[in-house]
């Protein structure tokens, strides 16, 4: 990943020509009027199309909050220049979508439009392909199926990648090559934790739409058991709207058997069922059904889940919603509430079931974070769930391995070096501190997931003690008394600017023993460990591969931090 970007930092490509008039004629003719995130995102890619270096922009916004119109300003820029622009989505059905917008927003310009998916015969796709190679064909929308090697491009000059967290993790692989040669624009309702940590950070740009549209209302948002009464009642006031209802029910072997039980419980329903097995055809008919309103109830799998507008859809049901993620789940509900109407959204559970803390935390969540924008929330909290993984440089939990600011930077100079052929300056360490301790910032104390965010970075990139007292201050004025999980965070990265000192790679404790293990030019001499041993910590020992064990049975909490803290300033004297 560093590699890759830090091959953009050294690589240039010649800017796009500036907006013309063509480009405003095209910017009017939009029919709402632009919200003012919605105007920054797209000033923001004007920004990153006019410099050289290869834009990498995340896009975060609700559903419904105008991210395809700004995907739409930056394709017809790369296409005014000569260039051509892919869109790569996840499910076919959204290819379908966005062809359609696409083309509707385009028919009066001479720009060619074509979707590259399953639905195509294999003629239409050879036919495509070739008129891909020789630029006759200037916008391309598909699956990854644009991943695959024959899919060649006379000149790609910007890749729009729709919801990238649910490609996999082959595709992103390639969709990691793709970066260092073309601009890169990526869209989502909410990023997963790893994206939204690299944009934290600053290893990518991120523009956040969080201005709802005019008249967008909160989605009205329940957390229930499963029950026939609340189902039969919530179908019912969708339908005497005339509104229609998403069922989704994620498990294809059962699908059928909750249509019937579904047309048994509102008879007057009529009711369509779609999933990822089904034939392409089946699929499409199923939802040009649901779209001409010929269904009214589509049960259905997550396939539903990216990017589908259908305004008069205005409630879901999510059956088990207990077994999603929290991003999973915010991405789902976004298929309602697109329209004035008010929105609604039941969440089912099992009868009894006994949930685990995490989906207790991510149902909570999802009931919480209900009005219009709070994708980027969303995204905070699962982070704040999941983890951020090595976020202050120390091997602490999580499922994402994303990096801290710190080492991000170190490995992208190095990179930069290697890439340019300089010389190499010594490697600078990188300690692992586990001293068995709780060191966060509890929700409690900072109820703002995004201000806890931003005081993790800068703690992970405070340098001194008088940095470190300074947050700690502003904590005090801000928010009342430091709590003792949040002075352990401090001791910790105490302990991490002392060890790196001593170029120690690794300190923790195990219940028995405080241990370091040091760097192979450590400057601590093996004379001195032998004069502490005999003169201030008994029965301290040195191991051949140079690890340092001190016997130091039972501590807890502030006493492990005062052995510690005690061991490696003497090490320092």
């Amino acid at each position: 990943l560093v590699a890759v970007y830090a091959a953009r930092e050294v690589m240039e490509r010649s800017a796009f020509a500036p907006p013309d008039r063509l480009y405003e004629e095209f910017s009017a003719s939009f029919e709402f009027e632009e919200t003012p995130d919605q105007a920054r995102a797209i000033e923001d890619i004007h920004l990153d199309m006019n410099d050289a270096k290869p834009m990498d922009r995340l896009i975060c916004g609700d559903a419904g909050f105008g991210k395809t119109e700004v995907a739409l300003r930056a394709s017809f820029r790369a296409v005014m220049d000569g260039r051509q622009a892919a869109v790569l989505v996840p499910t076919t059905i959204l290819a379908e979508q966005h062809h359609q917008t696409f083309s509707r927003r385009l028919k009066e310009y001479p720009i060619r439009v074509e979707a590259l998916n399953r639905f195509k015969t294999k003629a239409e796709q050879l036919k495509i392909l070739e008129d891909l190679r020789k630029g006759q064909v200037d916008i391309v929308i598909g699956t990854h199926r644009l991943l695959q090697k024959d899919v060649e491009f006379r000149d790609l000059g910007l890749v729009v990648i729709d919801e990238e967290q649910r490609f996999g993790v082959s595709h992103k692989e390639k969709l990691k090559k793709l970066r260092t040669l073309v601009d890169v624009l990526t869209l989502t309702a909410t990023p997963i934790p790893r994206t939204l940590h690299l944009s934290l950070v600053g290893i990518r740009d991120l523009s956040i739409i969080n201005t709802p549209p005019a008249d967008r209302q909160a989605i009205r948002t329940h957390v229930l058991e499963f029950n026939e009464d609340i189902i039969r009642e919530a179908i019912r006031e969708e339908l005497k709207r005339d509104g229609q209802v998403f069922f989704l029910h994620d498990r294809v072997k059962s699908i059928y058997t909750m249509a019937r039980f579904v047309e048994k419980l509102v008879p007057e329903a009529k009711v369509g069922v779609v999933h990822g097995q089904m034939k392409p055809k089946e699929i499409e008919n199923s939802m040009a059904q649901f779209v001409r309103a010929e269904t009214n109830v589509l049960v259905c799998t997550s396939i539903i889940g990216s990017g589908l507008d259908i305004p008069t859809a205005n409630t879901i049901i999510i059956n088990r919603a207990d077994r999603f993620g929290l991003g999973q789940l915010y991405q789902i509900r976004g298929r309602v509430g697109r329209a004035r109407e008010e929105a609604a959204a039941y969440l089912l559970v099992p009868k009894g079931a006994m949930l685990s803390r995490n989906a207790t935390r991510r149902l909570q969540a999802i009931m919480e974070f209900s009005e219009p924008g709070s994708g980027f929330r969303i995204a905070s909290n699962d982070l704040d769930i999941r983890g951020g993984g090595n976020l202050l440089g120390t091997s602490q939990s999580g499922h994402v391995s994303a990096v801290g600011y710190e080492l991000y930077t170190e490995l992208m100079e190095k990179t930069i070096r290697e890439l340019k052929g300089e010389p190499m300056p010594e490697d600078e360490l990188r300690p692992e501190i586990n001293l068995g301790l709780a060191a966060f910032i509890p929700a409690g104390y900072m109820a703002d997931e995004h201000q806890r965010l931003v005081t993790y970075k800068r703690l992970s990139m405070a340098a001194s003690e008088q940095e470190l007292s300074d947050v700690r201050q502003e904590l005090i004025d801000m928010y009342g008394f430091v709590p003792p999980e949040t002075d352990h965070l401090f001791e910790v990265i105490r302990i991490k600017h002392l060890l790196k000192a001593i170029k120690g790679k690794k300190m923790g404790y195990d219940g028995k023993n405080l241990f370091i293990f040091f760097h192979e030019k450590s400057p601590v001499e093996p004379a001195k460990l032998i004069e502490l041993s005999r003169r201030k910590f008994k029965g301290m020992r040195l191991t051949p591969d140079y690890k340092l064990y001190l016997p130091a049975p039972d501590l807890a909490g502030d006493a492990v931090i005062r052995e510690a803290r005690g061991l490696l300033s003497a090490l320092q004297q």
